[in-house]
C-alpha cells in the first residue's frame, strides 16, 4: 500500500493536472463562442512576434494541404461541434482552438490513434510518416497525455547504466522486445498490464516518473501509434532509445535525427546491447544528444506560440477546403 501511495504521489506533481485541465474545458464551453470569433485576426497578428520562419515551417508541415479540395458531405459544422462521447480530451483540445472560426464552417476529423491517411482532408492527432500524408492535418489532440515535459535535476553521468522500461503490451514489437531483453544485464523493462495482453511472465510494477529518471536510458516503443513518454524522456536528462518512428504527432516525430535526438536501435532489436554499451563508454556523445533533444523540445514550451501555430494551421485547412473568401 505505501509503494503505491509513493507511485500516486510521485506521478501526480511530475505529470499534468488532469482536474485543472477537466475544469478549464468545462468552463470554457460556458463562454460564448463570439467573443473568440472576434479575437481570431487579432491573435494571428501575433504571428511577428516570433521567428516566423519557424511559425510558417510548423505550420506547413502539420497542414501540407497544397490545392483546394471541397469537403464531402460528412463534413460537420462547426455549429455541430458538440461536447459528447468518449474521447472528451481530443474534443475539448479542438473547440479551444475551432471557436475562433466562424459557426458555418465544416470540419473532417477523426479522434484516437490514426495511422492510416484518410480520403479526405481530415484532422487528425497522429499520421504515418511518409510522403503521402497531406490528407491528415495535424493538431495538438490530448495534449494533456502527451505533452507532459519535466525538470530533470539528475545529471546524464549520475544515472544508473541501464535501459529502463515499463508499458502496457499488446502489439507484436513490444512483445518481441521483451523476449529478447527481459532479464537482460543492461535492461530494467517488463509490462505492466495484468490481462489478457502480454505474458504473465514479464510483469513487473509501475515505476514513478522520478524512478525513471534514475537511468540513463528510457525505451520508447510505438504502441497504437506514437511513443506516448517520448516528449517527457526527451525533456530529462536520460536519453530515449527507439527504432526510426513510423508515426507521428504535433511533436513533429518525423523530423527527429537519429544520434542527434535520441539513440536509434534497429527495428528487429538485434543491436541493443551494442548501442547501450557505447553509449555508456562515450557519456560524451550522450550529453550532446541530450542537449539537442531539449532544443527540440524547446519549440513546443511557449502556450501563445502554440496556440497561434494551431490557428494558422486550421485557418489553412479552411482555406484550402474552399471555406473562406481568400
Amino acid at each position: 500500500m505505501f509503494k503505491k501511495m509513493t507511485y500516486a504521489l510521485r506521478s501526480f506533481f511530475m505529470k499534468n493536472n488532469k482536474f485543472t485541465y477537466y475544469s478549464s474545458a468545462y468552463f470554457n464551453l460556458l463562454l460564448p463562442r463570439a467573443l473568440f470569433r472576434k479575437r481570431l485576426n487579432a491573435v494571428l497578428k501575433k504571428a511577428g512576434e516570433y521567428d516566423e520562419s519557424e511559425i510558417h515551417s510548423r505550420v506547413e508541415y502539420y497542414n501540407k494541404l497544397s490545392s483546394v479540395t471541397v469537403l464531402n458531405s460528412k463534413a460537420v459544422a462547426l455549429n455541430n461541434f458538440k461536447y459528447g462521447g468518449k474521447l472528451k480530451t481530443y474534443f475539448f483540445d479542438s473547440y479551444m482552438l475551432l471557436r475562433y472560426f466562424p459557426l458555418s464552417y465544416k470540419i473532417l476529423y477523426l479522434f484516437g490513434d490514426i495511422t492510416t491517411v484518410p480520403e479526405e482532408p481530415s484532422l487528425v492527432k497522429s499520421r504515418p510518416i511518409n510522403n503521402k500524408n497531406h490528407h491528415s492535418v495535424l493538431l495538438k489532440l490530448n495534449a494533456v497525455r502527451h505533452f507532459n515535459f519535466i525538470t530533470d535535476r539528475v545529471s546524464f553521468r549520475n544515472k544508473k547504466d541501464k535501459l529502463l522500461g515499463r508499458f502496457n503490451v499488446y502489439q507484436p514489437n513490444r512483445e518481441r522486445f521483451l523476449e529478447m531483453y527481459f532479464g537482460h544485464r543492461l535492461c530494467n523493462v517488463g509490462q505492466v498490464n495484468n490481462d489478457s495482453g502480454g505474458n504473465a511472465k514479464w510483469l513487473k510494477p509501475k515505476m514513478s516518473l522520478a524512478e525513471h529518471l534514475k537511468y540513463k536510458f528510457i525505451l520508447c516503443l510505438e504502441g497504437n501509434d506514437v511513443a506516448t513518454n517520448l516528449k517527457w524522456v526527451m525533456s530529462s536528462n536520460s536519453i530515449a532509445v527507439m527504432p526510426r518512428p513510423t508515426c507521428e504527432t504535433w511533436f513533429m516525430e518525423g523530423k527527429l535525427i537519429p544520434g542527434r535526438h535520441y539513440i536509434e536501435i534497429a527495428p528487429d532489436y538485434s543491436d541493443v546491447e551494442k548501442k547501450l554499451n557505447y553509449y555508456i563508454d562515450h557519456p560524451e556523445e550522450a550529453e550532446k544528444i541530450i542537449k539537442h533533444a531539449h532544443t527540440f523540445v524547446k519549440q513546443f514550451k511557449t502556450p501563445k506560440k502554440e496556440k497561434l501555430i494551431s490557428l494558422l494551421v486550421l485557418q489553412k485547412y479552411f482555406e484550402k477546403t474552399g471555406q473562406t473568401n481568400n
